[in-house]
């Protein structure tokens, strides 16, 4: 079996998609992602401890999020990337790095859609282009639990 002469080498590379509800409006979802104060309050797996957050979410902006692992040895987390992609609301769209292993550069999409007259939000987190499935394992769980703390922190707020 040949692969077919189209594909990409991204086709080749783990991705993985999460699906949640969120019980608040798109507007409070995407200003979750968006404002670096509502961000630090939920970002990160488990109880990792927020050092700074830089978003300019625009077409070519940057962020840059900084968070410690917890205890007195907690390691230091230093990820950053692109804006490609910012629909207000609906989308947002950017490269993933870690400081760390620059070389590895991944992409996340995330799509906020209304539910329930839009009292609610349909968010569809879809990270691809993972070096590897080590990776891809260890973003599902990062992402799980950040989104986990996003739920709740978007209710408290509600």
């Amino acid at each position: 079996m040949h692969p077919h002469p189209q594909t990409s080498p991204y086709d080749e590379k783990p991705s993985l998609t999460i699906r949640r509800r969120i019980a608040a409006p798109p507007a409070m979802v995407f200003a979750a992602w968006t404002d670096p104060q509502k961000l630090a309050q939920w970002w990160g797996p488990g109880d990792c401890e927020m050092i700074d957050a830089n978003v300019d979410a625009r077409v070519g902006g940057t962020f840059r999020i900084r968070f410690k692992e917890p205890g007195p040895e907690g390691e230091i987390h230093d990820v950053s990337g692109t804006y490609d992609a910012v629909d207000i609301d609906q989308k947002l769209s950017f490269s993933w790095q870690w400081i760390t292993m620059p070389e590895r550069k991944s992409h996340v999409t995330l799509t906020l859609a209304p539910d329930d007259d839009g009292k609610a939000t349909i968010l569809v987190l879809h990270h691809e282009q993972f070096a590897d499935e080590a990776a891809r394992d260890g973003h599902h769980s990062g992402w799980s639990s950040a989104l986990d703390k996003l739920e709740t922190f978007c209710s408290q707020v509600s």
